[in-house]
């Protein structure tokens, strides 16, 4: 039922008002009070009351922030004294899907076993509701101000900066009121929250953030960030119009976060080019499945100053253990003040990575077969999320999406010709064990 990133898929099909109520059931069990927001697609609406009544019928008091990013939602949750908060949310999915993820007082997203625990309750059903008179209520609360609050404790006061901002239509309003409030001149793309994201699709990859990088490279300028639908996520663009890679930018965050002799936590699909980057700094990588739930927990341990994902979720475990893009952009914005991102980016060397994605319904299967034919031709195999070959001076990663029906295929080395052989040899296995 969860994914990587909680339960996501095509609004009436996988996510239906009818899971949302059983998922509030199955989370009222074990709380009195629950923060509860959503992203704008409109799905949220009714699978946010869905929610709210499966609660409310445990017994629980339902906080509801409405509108609300999911950072705002998961640090609402220890603001409130709660003991859990809901974000009504498919991130950065197509607007046909929607879903749920649930988060701890903590900041982090829920752990494997209480994903378990909720997962069972809404297979077996909650008989535990309760009397008439002992439902919980609901009330709207409001949290974006002590969000942006936080946000802007959390760095230096920066040298005034000229920042676009591509809210992505989404629900990331509060990195715009942040960085006013830290005196930045701000310009905004696509800031009216609509569902459909009419401006872009809501991922901020590349491809999709070419009008924020034209105008940030035509303009004045000092960087660029976008947001997906939740605002969770967080890309940049460099004052000359340069869109970073989420390899480059993990890499900019942790050298400028952590010490000689710290950690930082990152996914098994990361660049070598991170790890290189800083270890000429001292400072260690630690790898973890793919998935932000992932990185969050890894970053508690005490030597983790930071945790990222390539695709843009950036964590501060002494901030918050959720990603929060709209911190993220408080920071970039600091780090810019000090020196260009372009001159910090031109000092990361990277190496050609390739990435590509296989359509499949049956993923599962595909990556049984895929595990079984890796093994008998590899030795230096890692199964900690999908199949990672370690090829020396090349890598290759085949892994199950974990919101969507398809197969990543991620290939690096340290030359063009080398990273093509990897990839046609890694797209093969895939090809094959889906045919």
């Amino acid at each position: 039922m969860f994914g990587t990133s909680g339960i996501r898929g095509p609004v009436g099909e996988a996510v239906t008002a009818d899971l949302a109520l059983e998922v509030g059931r199955a989370v009222g069990v074990d709380a009195d009070r629950v923060v509860l927001g959503r992203d704008p697609r409109e799905s949220g609406h009714l699978l946010a009351d869905a929610l709210a009544a499966g609660l409310r019928e445990t017994g629980a008091d339902v906080l509801d922030l409405g509108l609300a990013a999911t950072p705002t939602i998961a640090r609402a949750v220890g603001w409130e004294d709660a003991d859990a908060g809901v974000s009504v949310t498919a991130s950065h999915n197509p607007p046909p899907d929607n879903g749920i993820k649930l988060w701890q007082p903590s900041g982090q997203a829920f752990d494997a076993d209480r994903r378990e625990r909720i997962a069972a309750r809404v297979r077996d059903g909650v008989d535990a509701l309760a009397s008439w008179d002992a439902l919980g209520r609901r009330r709207a609360a409001s949290a974006a101000d002590r969000h942006r609050e936080a946000i802007v404790a959390a760095v230096d006061d920066p040298a005034p900066s000229t920042v676009v901002v591509d809210v992505g239509n989404g629900a990331g309003g509060v990195t715009v009121e942040a960085l006013e409030a830290l005196g930045c001149s701000v310009r905004t793309l696509n800031a009216q929250p609509d569902g459909r994201f009419p401006g872009r699709p809501s991922e901020p990859t590349e491809a999709n953030c070419t009008d924020l990088a034209a105008l940030v490279g035509a303009s004045d300028a000092d960087l660029g960030v976008a947001h997906d639908g939740d605002a969770d996520r967080l890309r940049a663009v460099a004052a000359d119009g340069t869109f970073l890679s989420g390899d480059v930018l993990l890499a900019i965050f942790a050298l400028a976060t952590a010490e000689s002799g710290e950690r930082v936590a990152v996914p098994v699909d990361t660049s070598l080019a991170v790890e290189d980057a800083l270890a000429t700094a001292g400072i260690d990588v630690t790898r973890t499945p793919v998935g932000d739930v992932h990185v969050a927990a890894a970053a508690a341990a005490p030597d983790v100053s930071f945790g990222g994902e390539p695709s843009g979720a950036w964590i501060w475990p002494d901030e918050t253990r959720c990603p929060d893009g709209p911190l993220a952009a408080a920071k970039l914005v600091e780090l810019a003040a000090e020196r260009p991102l372009a001159e910090r980016a031109a000092e990361i060397e990277t190496y050609p990575i390739r990435r590509a994605s296989v359509e499949t319904s049956a993923k599962a299967a595909v990556m049984d077969r895929v595990r079984e034919a890796v093994r008998s031709e590899y030795e230096a195999v890692s199964t900690l999320d999908g199949v990672r070959v370690d090829l020396g001076n090349a890598w290759f990663l085949l892994r199950a999406s974990g919101t969507q029906p398809l197969v990543r295929i991620t290939a690096e080395a340290r030359s063009d010709d080398r990273v093509t052989t990897v990839f046609e040899r890694a797209r093969s296995l895939v090809d094959d064990a889906a045919a």
